[in-house]
Order: structure tokens, then sequence, then C-alpha cells
């Protein structure tokens, strides 16, 4: 069974008033998921806005997630792009492979590949990649579709890559990888407010954002679902549907950002340009959903 089933946690990297890493706020964020209930932890994703960050910053983020995380949980990081080539190299340089236990790889962006170009892609970096790969499908950001026939190719002919982390919101092709994909393969959802569905049609678990301010509840949630007590889930998922809505209103992740300064979990609601923080409309409606949860 693969380590990364249940609740992972798309860490968030904090930053202060002069757009540098918040060191204690990130040491206090890890703290908090992994006391709440989270079952892994994932480093340096799109929701940790890894592609503002320096390459030292990045190794620094990562060395406070390990440090503070003492081998609790495991780890996931993120190791992606659109040249293949460079992928491979930084998946072979990445100095923390000993302390996490697999990579998530976003599908290449920008320069829109097809299925081929895709397949190739990620069975070079699998190839290459001395850790177990996720596929991390997101064509909302990437502005390319992963289709459920090449993951399936890729899940039977490649034994390195575990599982998806599966963001593009469509059951048919969700359903169509659970049907076919190799026995041990892992489906994980990529939306927090459709996670309960995708696990009563098969999915393994979630890598959530909302889980860096509810990691209790929302690790529940996929417990009792993975369970099949799914009356009590859908308790859950029901009272967070507001929130679910709120925290993606105006992008990932200013919301989140905003959910966790509100609760007094980071000191400074700060982004890096060009992304920017939520409206005050917007949090003023996060603090009054996440005070009444």
């Amino acid at each position: 069974m693969s380590l990364f089933t249940g609740t992972g946690v798309a860490l968030v990297t904090p930053f202060d008033r002069k757009f540098e890493v918040d060191e204690v706020s990130l040491r206090k964020l890890v703290e908090h998921v992994i006391v709440g209930g989270a079952d892994y932890l994932v480093a340096l994703g799109t929701t940790s806005e890894a592609a503002t960050l320096t390459e030292a910053e990045r190794c620094r983020v990562m060395e406070i997630v390990l440090e503070q995380n003492e081998g609790r949980l495991p780890v996931m990081v993120g190791i992606g792009g659109n040249n293949t080539s460079e992928v491979i190299k930084n998946v072979k340089n990445f100095p923390f492979l000993d302390s996490c236990k697999a990579i998530l790889s976003v599908t290449p962006y920008y320069n829109k590949p097809s299925q081929e170009g895709m397949y190739r892609h990620f069975r070079d970096v699998s190839e290459s990649s001395p850790l177990p790969l996720f596929l991390y499908n997101v064509p909302g950001r990437t502005g390319v579709n992963l289709s459920s026939e090449t993951v399936v190719r890729l899940s039977h002919d490649c034994p390195n890559i575990e599982g998806i982390k599966e963001a593009s919101g469509n059951f048919q092709q969700i359903t169509e990888i659970l049907c076919s994909m190799r026995s041990d393969f892992t489906v994980l959802s990529g939306d927090d407010g459709i996670t309960l569905p995708l696990l009563v049609i098969g999915a393994r678990g979630v890598i959530s954002v909302l889980a860096n301010v509810f990691p209790g509840e929302f690790s529940t949630m996929v417990h009792l679902a993975a369970a099949g007590y799914f009356r009590g889930a859908n308790r859950i998922h029901l009272k967070y549907t507001a929130l679910y809505k709120a925290l993606f209103a105006e992008g990932n992740p200013a919301g989140i950002k905003a959910a966790l300064h509100a609760q007094g979990i980071i000191a400074e609601n700060v982004l890096r340009l060009p992304l920017v923080p939520v409206s005050e409309g917007l949090y003023g409606k996060l603090q009054t959903l996440c005070h009444s949860m």
C-alpha cells in the first residue's frame, strides 16, 4: 500500500512583511497540520508559491519542513517543469532525497505538449528518479490535460509512477483511470470540494489546501469515507461546502493564506507578485466562515 493515502497537506509558504520566508510561521504551520491529524506532507507544490521562490529559498523551506516534521509523517516534494532534461537534473540533484518518500511532478506547462510528448516526459522522469513519482494533472493551471488513456498507459508501463494527483475536475476522466489503471496505482483528489465523491468511486485520498487550516476534521472525513462510513463523511463535507468555494474564489493560495492568517496560524497575509492577497470583503467572509467551524 502507498504511503500516500488519506489526507496530505499542500503546505503554503508564509512570508513576512519584507516578502521573505517566515520561518517561525512555517514551523508553526507544519506542527499544526501534524498534530491536527494529517497523514502526509506535500512541500514545494503550487500552494507553496514555489514558482516565486529562489533555489536557495526552496532548499530552506524544505529543510524547515523536514526539521519540524522529525520523520513523523511521509513527505512528498514537488519537482516539475516544462523542460524534461532540466526536471531530470533537478530530481537527481535534489539535496533532500533521503528524507522524502515521493516526488510530485506537474504536467509540462506553457509549451502544450501532445499526449505522446507527456507520456515520454513522465516515462523519462520516472526512469531517472530514485523516488516514486506522482503525476499532477491540473489543466486549469498548465493549459494541458493529461488524458485518462495516457495516465493508464503510464501506470502500466512505468512501475516507478505510483499515482496521480488529479485536479481536472472531470469525473468521467477520473472514472476511466480508476477502471483501467494498474492495480496498485493510487489516485488522489486534487480538489477539496469534490474529494468525497472521488473517494466514493475509488480515489485513495487527497492532497488538500483546506487541510492547512482544518487538518483534523478534513482528515476525519477522508478516513470515514475510506472505512465506508459515508453518512458521517458527508456531514463534514456539507459543513465545509461554503468554505471550499470561498477559499478558491480569488485564487490559490490567496484564499488559504487569508484563512490561516485569520486563524492566527501564520503571522502575515502576504503573497509574492504576481499573486496578491484576497479582497477585504473575501477576507471578512473567510474569517467568519473559519470562526464558525
